[in-house]
């Protein structure tokens, strides 16, 4: 696929998307810790988004596609960033579990983006290959096949 591999597992993205699911869920288990629950929820959502987003935009036919989803993905991580803030200010967090949560979610957008310039620069070559074929090619990459439909 585009970024050289045939599984979306594989990407460090998205297993750096799944350690913060993992780590967000850690945390916000603890129903006695957590009275607002729709905080703690959506905070799991927010990470499982993420998550998910780069798992089906890998699927996903064309670079285009991906490099979007990816774009949904990395923003999921700024939801969970703001998240994290409002579980601090309420007091649901200490000081040491936000930055440590604030850092992963930071460093797995960060590594989103690595990967959406990637897709992206990966299009744009591709694309240029495409619209300027060299003279070297193939003559079957200059002429279309012909037609196997016969007219009535």
């Amino acid at each position: 696929m585009a970024s050289g591999t045939d599984r979306f597992e594989d990407l460090i993205a998205w297993q750096k998307a799944r350690e913060l699911v993992s780590s967000i869920h850690a945390v916000t288990s603890d129903r006695r810790q957590w009275s607002d629950a729709d905080l703690a929820r959506q905070l799991r959502r927010a990470a499982v988004s993420s998550m998910s987003n780069i798992a089906e935009g890998f699927e996903r036919d064309g670079s285009a596609e991906f490099e979007h989803v990816l774009s949904v993905a990395k923003a999921s991580c700024a939801e969970v960033r703001s998240l994290l803030y409002a579980a601090w200010d309420y007091g649901f967090l200490d000081e040491a579990t936000f930055q440590r949560l604030h850092g992963q979610a930071t460093e797995t957008g960060r590594v989103i983006g690595g990967l959406r310039a990637a897709v992206q620069r990966r299009a744009t070559q591709t694309s240029r290959h495409s619209q300027h074929p060299t003279r070297s090619a193939p003559s079957s990459t200059w002429h279309s096949a012909p037609s196997t439909q016969h007219s009535v």
